[in-house]
Parts: structure tokens; C-alpha cells; sequence
């Protein structure tokens, strides 16, 4: 069996994934759970759509199974296969029939990465049928009120044939992330990094710089991850150029003029 998923524990009392509200996003998490409402998350990559769905889970106090979604992920790498363990040919659960049976959260991160089967085996839950079919089991799993689906996808990567179909966008609530406002991402990188705010707030200010670049220079803006990673960098020693260059730099292009126009910018800010 492939192993394309990884899986989170359910709540521990004392350990909830820090994440750092802009708007009104948890309320609305909370309602669609509360109303068994399936919840689609659009914004570009590394502005915590899934630090923010680790976040709620914890808070609900639910399992959480999270799927990274990929161009060979099918249908049965989420609802299970037959296996042969220890001679014996044995059903084994996917995550998301793991989620539908202890009543967690599922979570498939970049869903239009996944064949276009896999979007069939959601549909009945994602309507007020809330049923999860499993044709080689014979079995038709009803999901209990604490079950809730919620699936992501970058909007700036999409492609025609790499889309949600209306009929699928349609069957889910959707809230758009961005980046968070300067003051909160520099709040949120002091925070993960442990670096002084000022600094922060310089390393802030460079990415909104940065991003302005996009559809331009660069494919995709410098995520806030990336300047968590830089502040991280630099809180444990690494010099400034040389932490910026392989967070803010290196990942977001390999055209030499690119880069060094990045490389500009960045000794522009901290000299």
C-alpha cells in the first residue's frame, strides 16, 4: 500500500499548535463544524492553512488525519485496501474512513493535486447524505456529527486541468487565506523563531517587498513560513545574508538575474 499521508494525533490537553487569528476565521471553522458543513481553504503556499486546521482540530478536541495530495494519490489510498499481513489478506482503513469512523477531521491538503477519482469518493460526503461507500467492503459508513472534511488548494497554481470541478467547489463553505498583515506576521515570526521583533519586523517588511514581485519575477510570493525559517536562522547565529539568501532566495527561483535582483533587495534592508 502507498503511503502518501501522514497522520496527527488527536488533542492533547496541553500541547495546541500555535496560530495566530486575522479575522474571523476560527468562528467560521467552528460553525461549519457545529453545522456539519464541509470547509474549503484557497490561498497560496505557506500562509498557514494548515497550521490553522491543526489549530481548530486541537482546539475541537478531534482527530486529525492529514493528507498531502499528489498526482498518484486514487480514492483507495483515502478509503483503504486489502493487505497481506502476516499471511492473511486483511481490510486496512485509509485515513479518511479512519476520520469517518472515530469522528475526526480530515484534511487533504492541495486536493486538485489527486486523480479525479478521488473527488467521487467525496461527494456523498459532502452533502447531506454524509455517507462514505466502501464498494470492496461492501460497507456504506454514515459520518457521525464530529466528523468534518476540509480540503485546500493554492488558486495561483491552478491550471485547467488541474481544478475543482463547480460541481465540487460548490459543495463546500470556502474562506480565502492571504498573508497575514505585517504587524501580525511579524507578531507570528517572533513567536515561532524566538528572534527579537525588530529584526522581525525588518524581515517582514523585505517579504511584502518581495511579493510585489510576483506574476513578474517570481512564480509564488515569499511565503511567511520562509521568513519564519530566515528569523529561525538568524536567531541561531547564521549571518543575515547568508540566512536570507538560502530562505528568500534559493527557494524561490534558479534564474541567476532573479536571484540576484532578490539578493539586491535584501542588502537594500539590511545593508
Amino acid at each position: 500500500m502507498m503511503q502518501p499521508m501522514t497522520e496527527r494525533p488527536g488533542r492533547q490537553e496541553h500541547t495546541i499548535p500555535y496560530y495566530q487569528p486575522v479575522g474571523s476565521e476560527c468562528e467560521l471553522f467552528r460553525h461549519a463544524h457545529e453545522q456539519h458543513l464541509p470547509l474549503l481553504l484557497k490561498g497560496p503556499t505557506g500562509c498557514g492553512k494548515t497550521r490553522f486546521v491543526s489549530h481548530m482540530a486541537a482546539q475541537l478536541g478531534r482527530p486529525l488525519f492529514t493528507v498531502a495530495c499528489h498526482d498518484d494519490l486514487t480514492s483507495a489510498d483515502l478509503t483503504g485496501r486489502y493487505l497481506l499481513q502476516g499471511g492473511e489478506t486483511r481490510w486496512v482503513d485509509g485515513p479518511l474512513t479512519r476520520a469517518v469512523r472515530e469522528g475526526g477531521i480530515c484534511y487533504l491538503d492541495e486536493v486538485v493535486e489527486a486523480r479525479k477519482d478521488v473527488t467521487v469518493v467525496l461527494h456523498p460526503l459532502t452533502d447531506d447524505r454524509r455517507l462514505l461507500p466502501l464498494e470492496r467492503t461492501g460497507e456504506l459508513l454514515e459520518a457521525p456529527p464530529e466528523f468534518m472534511l476540509v480540503v485546500s488548494y493554492n488558486p495561483g497554481y491552478q491550471h485547467i486541468l488541474k481544478s475543482l470541478k463547480p460541481s465540487t467547489r460548490q459543495r463546500f463553505v470556502a474562506m480565502e487565506f492571504g498573508f497575514p498583515p505585517p504587524q501580525v506576521e511579524c507578531e507570528i515570526v517572533a513567536r515561532e523563531s524566538g528572534l527579537k521583533h525588530e529584526q522581525c519586523a525588518a524581515l517582514v517588511n523585505l517579504g511584502t517587498r518581495l511579493r510585489e514581485l510576483k506574476g513578474q519575477d517570481l512564480e509564488e510570493g515569499v511565503s511567511t513560513r520562509l521568513l519564519v525559517y530566515c528569523a529561525t536562522l538568524i536567531n541561531a547565529g547564521m549571518p543575515i545574508l547568508e540566512a536570507t539568501r538560502s530562505t528568500l532566495v534559493e527557494p524561490l527561483s534558479d534564474d541567476a538575474d532573479v536571484k540576484e535582483g532578490l539578493m539586491e533587495a535584501i542588502h537594500a534592508t539590511f545593508g
